[in-house]
């Protein structure tokens, strides 16, 4: 019990930050940027959310993604032909959002980290998270390379392994729904 309370709060703010930057922020710039009900998005794109996160895996979503905004949207096939392949590989905000809460719970759970390596996970997540590839459970393994600018054991990410699954596919999710945004 001494671990699984903390491993609660960091699930739960994980999620918490997955779903205000897909319900927050890809909805308030679709609405300011396109003029796009938010609501009509949802529904209209909830069956490539689903598959997302039943499959973990931004790359399986790309056709389906691509016929969804098409089709329902209105995008046009060049347009989403682009963007969306682009998105699958560099947009992987889901995943920077992640590997920065593990930092954080991990260097609590350890009791090491200064100020200042806050701007260096900062960077490093983003740049980790750009580099990213779209198969599942991915971001454990560039979560590393986060783990060490810091100086934090490797070992840590043994501690969020276990509940990284659920995890993993919501924030595939997200990353996904920031593509077609």
């Amino acid at each position: 019990f001494d671990v699984f309370i903390p491993l609660l709060k960091y699930m739960f703010c994980v999620l918490l930050a997955l779903g205000v930057q897909c319900f927050g922020v890809y909805m308030s710039m679709l609405k300011i940027f396109s003029g796009l009900n938010p609501i009509i998005f949802i529904k209209n794109f909830f069956p490539v959310m689903a598959f997302a996160f039943s499959t973990s895996t931004s790359n399986a979503t790309i056709p389906m993604n691509i016929d969804t905004l098409a089709e329902k949207m209105g995008v046009s096939k060049k347009i989403s032909s682009f963007t969306i392949p682009l998105g699958a590989t560099i947009n992987m905000d889901g995943t920077s959002i992640m590997q920065g809460v593990a930092v954080v719970f991990t260097a609590q759970a350890f009791g090491i980290l200064s100020m200042m390596d806050y701007a260096t996970v900062i960077g490093t997540a983003t740049l980790a998270s750009i580099g990213t590839a779209g198969v599942p459970s991915v971001g454990l393994i560039t979560l590393t390379m986060v783990f060490n600018s810091v100086g934090l054991p490797v070992e840590g990410i043994a501690l969020i392994m276990g509940i990284d699954r659920i995890l993993d596919m919501t924030r595939t999710a997200v990353n996904i729904t920031g593509d077609a945004v």
